[in-house]
């Protein structure tokens, strides 16, 4: 799987924290983790912001990503060598080491475009999970209306000039299930366009392949303070699972 133009190419990712500044799902992943140092592998870390944090929190942190801009951003960080960063997609990565906590942010699940993607990356959090551990991860509600609600715009202030960034919808066709939408950044020399597609699956699928996968849903929340899920109106459906029993290789 090639990652968009917006995680794959360096002056596009050194732009992703300036329209990524929240915070309230980090502090959300943070709290999971429990007294350091804990073993933790943050799939899809992007510029690893979150890592880092666990790093800095006395956590033995792996950071996984499957674009090397993204990477190169994370390695230039203060206290980056806290961290181990691998370039690799979460259905491919492997290694003996096993985790406490295994966390996937920033809807990176949904671009899991099929089912063969979905079970590889659910097989990797078992088969890397310590007995007890969990893997939290979250997707967007696919009963919302995201192509009516999701056009945005904003500038970033850079040291090339404002960057202005705004998103349109590209192909709803296949809604609610997949949907596609272009980024479009306006530089001073002109727009760079990136193009992607995510995967809106029902949080029905995702348990079914989860469980199939060896792990067992123990929480599932509709916001970052930790609501419960409402299948008509939250906006994120966060999931919560733990190992229970080894997984067979």
């Amino acid at each position: 799987m090639t990652p968009d133009r917006q995680f794959s190419e360096q002056r596009l990712a050194d732009l992703y924290d300036l329209g990524n500044a929240g915070s309230e799902d980090r502090d959300f992943f943070l709290r999971l983790a429990g007294a350091p140092p804990q073993d933790i592998l943050d799939l899809g870390c992007g510029t690893g912001l979150l890592a880092l944090k666990y790093a800095e929190n006395g956590h033995r942190v792996v950071g996984v990503d499957p674009a090397d801009a993204m990477l190169k951003v994370a390695r230039r960080a203060r206290r980056a060598d806290r961290v181990d960063w691998i370039e690799s997609s979460a259905e491919l990565f492997q290694t003996e080491r096993r985790f406490d906590l295994i966390t996937m942010t920033g809807h990176a699940f949904q671009v899991l475009l099929d089912d063969q993607q979905v079970d590889a990356t659910l097989a990797c959090m078992a088969q890397h999970l310590k007995l007890g551990g969990q893997a939290v991860f979250e997707t967007r509600n696919p009963a919302l209306d995201w192509d009516k609600i999701w056009a945005r715009e904003y500038v970033m202030e850079t040291p090339e000039g404002p960057v202005r960034a705004s998103r349109r919808i590209t192909d709803a066709s296949r809604a609610p299930e997949y949907l596609s939408f272009a980024w479009d950044y306006q530089f001073e020399d002109g727009v760079v366009s990136s193009d992607s597609t995510l995967r809106f699956l029902s949080a029905d699928k995702i348990v079914v392949a989860a469980e199939k996968a060896g792990l067992d849903l123990i929480a599932m929340c509709g916001d970052w303070d930790g609501a419960r899920f409402d299948a008509e109106s939250s906006r994120e459906m966060i999931f919560k699972f733990r190992l229970d029993q080894a997984v067979q290789k």
